[in-house]
């Protein structure tokens, strides 16, 4: 198992081939999917074929960049993942970072302790300049979660998506931290 960081109560590490059905599990939860399908659920084959295989792939291309599972230390239970890389569209050192969790770790501060450790790392380990995150304008409980890591907001866009989902009327939201945010805190 390559472990990527530790905190308190978690492990980051990479992706296997074995992690097929912890994706399904995840993406299977209406509510965790929610403000990103509308809660339809993920396909075992979409999961098999094509999320996971480009998980695995980042981990070859970029150094210190791509998608973790996240296990609680005390259970050894997979709780879901982060990421952390820059998008097609951005600079290397202008990096997103993103999260979806099993509801049974909703409200348990996994979500930011987890944030919170990939951006310590982006700053000092890597060069990032800046860490962003986006959600639905909705969802609450993510832009808590920004907003603990000390991201703050930034602005409200509306995407044009071709199949919404109730609340994207209400657009996206996008917060950041800038490496001199964050060295100031």
């Amino acid at each position: 198992m390559h472990i990527f960081l530790e905190t308190e109560r978690l492990t980051l590490r990479r992706f296997t081939a074995g992690d097929v059905d912890n994706l399904v599990g995840l993406d299977g939860d209406p509510d965790v999917m929610r403000y990103l399908t509308g809660g339809k659920p993920t396909s075992f084959e979409d999961i098999r074929d094509d999320f996971l295989p480009a998980f695995l792939s980042y981990y070859d291309r970029f150094d210190g960049y791509g998608f973790w599972a996240v296990i609680e230390k005390a259970t050894g239970e997979f709780l879901g993942w982060f990421h952390f890389c820059p998008q097609a569209s951005d600079a290397p050192d202008d990096v997103e970072l993103g999260y979806r969790l099993r509801k049974s770790a909703w409200g348990k501060g996994y979500g930011s302790e987890g944030s919170r450790a990939l951006i310590d790392k982006g700053f000092t380990e890597f060069g990032v300049r800046r860490v962003y995150a986006q959600t639905m304008a909705v969802n609450i409980g993510s832009r808590r979660v920004m907003e603990k890591c000390g991201l703050r907001f930034v602005k409200t866009f509306h995407l044009d998506w071709p199949d919404p989902i109730p609340g994207t009327e209400h657009g996206e939201v996008e917060y950041a931290i800038t490496r001199e945010e964050w060295a100031a805190r």
